[in-house]
């Protein structure tokens, strides 16, 4: 197979700000920025680089209708610390009908997009 996932698309009402959400929550570098677009790639050199796919922020006139049809996962090393920062960032508690006792912590960015940070692989 000759595809692959060259990004993901986040449709969203001010691409600076939800983009500059996402650079400061994975650390990524901003490679193309214009006031409808801004895409994210890993770190240059990092070995996410050229691997994982791109986020592409899009301008779009409308909020978020409802509960997102795609998300992220995060999977942090420490999740309640990776939680308060990225509520220091911006985001906010979210509830999709999860129930109680989950191990993850669902998340909505500056727009309401939704995000689920994860409990580490090995607790440390």
């Amino acid at each position: 197979m000759t595809l692959r996932i060259q990004c993901l698309d986040i449709d969203c009402q001010n691409p600076d700000i939800v983009a500059g959400f996402w650079e400061a929550v994975l650390g990524w570098r901003r490679t193309h920025d214009t006031p409808d677009q801004v895409v994210l790639e890993p770190p240059a050199g990092s070995a996410e680089d050229g691997v994982v796919p791109d986020l592409l922020f899009l301008r779009v006139p409308d909020p978020t209708p409802g509960k997102n049809r795609l998300h992220l996962d995060l999977r942090p090393q420490d999740q309640e610390h990776e939680v308060q920062r990225l509520i220091t960032l911006g985001a906010r508690r979210a509830s999709v009908g999860q129930p109680s006792g989950v191990s993850w912590v669902v998340l909505a960015d500056p727009e309401g997009n939704e995000l689920c940070v994860l409990r580490p692989l090995k607790e440390t």
